[in-house]
C-alpha cells in the first residue's frame, strides 16, 4: 500500500519543522486555476477541498458530484500544465450535514454514500464531521463524545471499504487519510453577524475527542493502520472571520491547547476560517502545531476585488462611448436580491448596511452567487470589454498597483483574467510564507 504523502505533514512536524500545507476550499474556477498556477511557478503541491454541501451525491449547490469535481480539477491542471500527482483532493465536514432534516437512520445512510463517493472518486483527505444532530437526536441534550465518534467510525469503515474497491480498479490508489473533529463554524460560514467572542478549544475537550475516536475506531475494527491515517484534529485556535475584519490568533490564548500536540505522535492540528489572518499570524499558527491551514471566503474575495477594480477600470475607460458597459457590480447585487437563501441570516442591519455587506462582507457570500448566468454574463462582458479596448497602464495603476508593477516588470500579462488569478494570488503568498509546503514533495 501507497503511503499518503499528507502524513508527511506529521512527520515533518514532530521533528520540530514548521512545515504544513494550505487546503483551497473552494468551487470557484478562478480560484483554483490561481492556486495551480501559483503552485507551478513555486514548485510546491496544492491542496484543493470541496464541503459537503458544495458537492455530494446529488450534486450539492454547485451541482457537481465528487467525480464531477475531480474531472473539473483535473481539466484545469492538464490546461495549465501541472502535474495532477502533485493535487491532493479533500472532502470536508463529511457527514450528515447536508441531510440533518433526517431520522438518523435516513441521515447515516445518505452520509454514508458521500463518503461511498468521495473516496471512490480518489478524494485522498477525508474529513469526517458527525457532530450535528440530526432530526431524531433530542434537541436539548449535547450530542456525547462517544455518540459522535461512533456514527464517524461508521463512515471510516465505509471509506475503508470504497477505498479497497477502488483498489481493484486502480491497484495505485493513495490510501486516504483522516480528519476528525469540527469545532468551527458549518460550512459556508456562522449565522449571524454577531461577534460573540471566539473561544479556544479546551485542552479536555480536544483530548476527550481524540480518546473517543480512537476507542470507537477499536469497536469498529478499523486499528493500526486506519487509526494511523488519522493525522489531524479540528479545532478553534481562536480565529474567525467577521463581516469587517476578523479574529487574529494570539498564541498567549492558545497555548495550552497548542501544547497538548505534543502528546499525540501521529496528529496535527487543523485550522479552519483561517481566511483573512495576517502571514505573520498564518506562519505563528504553523510553528505552533497547526499542519492544515484552510482557507476558502478569503480567496473569493481577492477575486471579487479583481473584478471590482477592472469593472472601475471599464466605467472611467469606456463611460459615455458606444461600449454596452458590464454593469457586473450592480447585475451581483440584483441577482443577490432576487434570490436572498444564501446571504439573508448570515447578515443583519438597516437596508444600507445590507447593501454593503452583500458587496464588501469578509464572510463574502457573494461567492455563491457567482455562478448565476446573468453574473457570467455580466463577467464575460467586462473581460470582452477590457480585453477588446485594452487596460491603460495609468488606470491599471490606479486600482490594480501589485500588479501594475508585475506588469511593467514583465511579471504578469495584461489581461483580465491574468490580473484576477494575480489578484488571488497575492492571497496565496501568505499563506506559502506561512507553509514552507514544497518540503512535502
Amino acid at each position: 500500500m501507497r503511503e499518503n504523502p499528507l502524513k508527511k505533514i506529521v512527520e515533518l512536524q514532530k521533528k520540530g519543522e514548521n512545515v504544513g500545507i494550505y487546503s483551497v476550499c473552494s468551487a470557484n474556477g478562478y480560484v483554483i486555476e490561481a492556486a495551480l498556477k501559483r503552485g507551478l511557478s513555486d514548485g510546491s503541491c496544492v491542496l484543493i477541498e470541496s464541503t459537503a454541501n458544495q458537492c455530494d451525491q446529488n450534486g450539492g449547490y454547485t451541482g457537481m458530484t465528487p467525480a464531477d469535481f475531480r474531472q473539473f480539477v483535473l481539466e484545469t491542471a492538464e490546461r495549465n500544465g501541472f502535474d495532477k500527482e502533485r493535487i491532493f483532493l479533500g472532502g470536508d465536514h463529511l457527514g450528515p450535514l447536508t441531510f440533518a432534516h433526517k431520522d438518523e437512520a435516513e441521515a447515516m445512510a445518505d452520509a454514508e454514500e458521500l463518503i461511498r463517493c468521495y473516496v471512490g472518486a480518489g478524494f485522498t483527505k477525508i474529513h469526517i464531521d458527525t457532530s450535528m444532530k440530526v432530526n431524531s437526536d433530542d434537541p436539548d441534550t449535547r450530542l456525547s463524545d462517544e455518540v459522535i465518534a461512533g456514527r464517524g467510525a461508521r463512515l471510516a469503515r465505509v471509506a475503508e471499504e470504497t477505498y479497497q474497491q477502488l483498489l481493484e480498479r486502480e491497484p495505485d490508489a493513495v490510501p486516504p487519510v483522516y480528519i476528525i473533529g469540527s469545532e468551527v463554524p458549518i460550512p459556508g460560514g456562522a449565522v449571524g453577524s454577531e461577534d460573540n467572542g471566539v473561544q479556544v478549544t479546551k485542552v479536555e475537550d480536544f483530548r476527550n475527542t481524540v480518546e473517543a475516536f480512537k476507542e470507537a475506531f477499536r469497536e469498529a475494527g478499523l486499528e493500526n493502520d486506519v487509526w494511523e491515517r488519522v493525522i489531524g484534529v479540528v479545532v478553534q485556535p481562536g480565529v474567525e472571520e467577521k463581516d469587517s475584519g476578523c479574529t487574529e490568533y494570539d498564541r498567549e490564548k492558545a497555548k495550552e491547547l497548542m501544547a497538548s500536540i505534543d502528546e499525540y505522535p501521529g496528529l496535527v492540528f487543523e485550522g479552519h476560517s483561517t481566511d483573512y489572518q495576517t502571514k505573520i499570524k498564518l506562519r505563528e499558527l504553523i510553528e505552533d502545531g497547526v499542519g492544515i491551514l484552510k482557507v476558502g471566503p478569503g480567496l473569493t474575495f481577492a477575486m471579487r476585488e479583481g473584478l471590482f477594480a477592472l469593472e472601475n477600470i471599464e466605467r472611467e475607460l469606456l463611460n459615455g462611448t458606444d461600449a454596452e458597459l458590464s454593469r457586473f457590480s450592480e447585475v451581483l447585487d440584483e441577482e443577490m436580491c432576487r434570490d436572498d437563501c444564501y446571504w439573508r441570516k448570515h447578515y443583519q442591519g438597516t437596508e444600507a448596511e445590507l447593501r454593503f455587506k452583500r458587496k464588501y462582507s469578509f464572510s463574502d457570500r457573494c461567492r455563491y452567487y457567482m455562478p448565476v448566468p446573468e453574473v457570467e454574463k455580466a463577467i464575460g462582458r467586462l473581460i470582452d470589454n477590457l480585453r477588446t479596448h485594452g487596460i491603460p497602464l495609468n488606470l491599471l495603476s490606479q486600482f490594480m498597483p501589485i500588479q501594475y508593477t508585475k506588469v511593467r516588470e514583465g511579471e504578469l500579462e495584461n489581461d483580465p483574467v491574468e490580473l484576477i488569478e494575480d489578484r488571488i494570488i497575492n492571497t496565496i503568498d501568505e499563506y506559502l510564507y506561512a507553509t514552507h509546503q514544497k518540503e512535502l514533495m
